[in-house]
C-alpha cells in the first residue's frame, strides 16, 4: 500500500497546469466514488491491526494532498478563464448596489410631522403597552364602553378593572401623559404604533400607525380646530383640496366630528377608494371633553383644548394609491422599491 501510495503521489506532484477536461479526469480518478482514494480506503480495511495506526494516517494524509492539489488547479484555472488577478485594475468602473428607500409609512409620518412643526407643534412619544387609566378611564371611556371588550382590545392582564394592562388602543395614552405631567399650554402629535383585535383584511389590520395632536390653552375654540386642520389638509394633499365636517361622537371630546376630505385620485368624480362619494374620511376631531381635563387635573373652566387623531395608513393610501393594508408589513421588495426614488 505505501508503493501506491508513493507512486500516486509522485503522480498529482507533477500536475502543474490542466484544462477543464483534465481537472475533472483528476477528480473522478483519485476523488470520484469509484476512485483511487476510495480503493484505497477499502484496501485499508484489510490491513493487519497492528499496520493500522500508521497506514491511517499516511491515507489520510494522502487524501488531503489530492483535495488541496485539485481546488489548487481548480482556481488557477478560473483565474485564467475569468482574467481575474490580484491586482486590481482602477480604471474599470466601480460595482453597483442598490439604494435603499424609506417606508411609505415612514414618508408620510414624517411630512405630517414636518407640517404641525411648522404649526409649532412638538412630537411625544409614550409606551405602547398601558394600564387601564391612560388608554380608557382618563378618556372619559365608560366602563360598559364597546373598545373595553376583548374583541376590540389585546389586554396582557385582564381583571375587569382599573388594574387592566393592554397594548394600546390609541396614541391618546399619551396626551393624558403629558396633562398629568405638566402645565398648559400643551401644543404637540403623538405618532406611533397602536394594537385592536380585528381580522386582518385589505382595509384592516391589528396594528396600524397613528397621529394624533393636542392644543390645550385658553380660549381655544373649534374654530381654530377647523383652521388648523384646513391648513394640513392643504398642505398635504395641495391647495384646492376641500374639507368637510360631519358630526360623530368619542368619549373624549364634545363636540366631536369626523373630517372628509375630496378624493384626489378621482378628483372628486367618484372611484372604488372613496366608494362613489367624492370624499374620504381621513380623521376624527373634536373639543377636548371638560371631565378629561380635570381627570388630568386642568381646570376646565379656565383651559379648552381640541384633539384630532388620524391613521398613517389611510392617508398613506389616499396620496399612493395602495389599496391592500397588508403590503406595508409583508416586506415584499417588489412593493418597497417602488419607493425607491426616495433615497435613506
Amino acid at each position: 500500500m505505501q508503493e501506491k501510495i508513493d507512486k500516486y503521489t509522485k503522480e498529482i506532484n507533477e500536475l502543474v497546469k490542466t484544462t477543464a477536461g483534465e481537472l475533472e479526469t483528476f477528480r473522478i480518478k483519485f476523488l470520484g466514488t469509484k476512485g483511487i482514494i476510495k480503493d484505497l480506503f477499502d484496501e485499508f480495511k484489510t490491513v493487519g491491526a497492528e499496520e493500522k495506526r500508521t497506514f491511517g494516517k499516511v491515507l489520510n494524509q494522502f487524501k488531503q494532498m489530492a483535495e488541496a492539489k485539485y481546488n489548487e488547479l481548480k482556481e488557477s484555472l478560473d483565474t485564467q478563464q475569468t482574467g481575474n488577478t490580484n491586482e486590481q485594475d482602477l480604471t474599470l468602473p466601480g460595482t453597483g448596489f442598490s439604494i435603499g428607500s424609506r417606508h411609505p409609512l415612514t414618508l408620510v409620518r414624517n411630512e405630517i410631522i414636518d407640517i404641525f412643526k411648522r404649526l409649532g407643534f412638538v412630537v411625544a412619544e409614550g409606551p405602547e403597552i398601558e394600564d387601564d387609566w391612560h388608554n380608557f378611564s382618563a378618556l372619559n371611556f365608560p366602563e360598559e364602553h364597546p373598545a373595553r371588550d376583548m374583541q376590540d382590545t389585546f389586554f396582557i392582564k385582564k381583571n375587569a378593572g382599573k388594574d387592566d394592562i393592554a397594548l394600546r388602543t390609541h396614541t391618546s395614552s399619551v396626551q393624558v401623559r403629558m396633562m398629568e405631567n405638566g402645565k398648559p399650554p400643551f401644543r404637540a402629535i403623538m405618532p406611533g404604533r397602536v394594537y385592536r383585535n380585528e381580522a386582518i383584511s385589505a382595509r384592516a389590520h391589528c396594528f396600524f400607525h397613528q397621529v394624533e395632536g393636542l392644543y390645550v390653552d385658553e380660549n381655544v375654540s373649534f374654530a381654530d380646530l377647523k383652521q388648523t386642520l384646513y391648513h394640513f389638509v392643504q398642505e398635504l394633499y395641495g391647495e384646492g383640496t376641500k374639507v368637510r365636517f360631519r358630526p360623530s361622537y368619542f368619549p373624549f371630546t364634545e363636540p366631536s366630528a369626523e373630517m372628509d376630505v375630496s378624493c384626489s385620485i378621482c378628483k372628486g368624480d367618484g372611484c372604488n377608494m372613496c366608494k362613489y362619494s367624492g370624499w374620504v374620511e381621513i380623521l376624527g376631531c373634536g373639543m377636548v371633553d371638560p371631565n378629561v381635563l380635570e381627570n388630568c387635573g386642568i381646570d376646565s373652566k379656565k383651559y379648552t383644548g381640541f384633539a384630532f387623531g388620524m391613521g398613517i395608513e389611510r392617508i398613506t393610501n389616499l396620496k399612493y394609491v395602495i389599496r391592500d393594508l397588508r403590503l406595508f408589513s409583508e416586506n415584499d421588495v417588489r412593493f418597497l422599491k417602488q419607493f425607491q426614488t426616495e433615497i435613506i
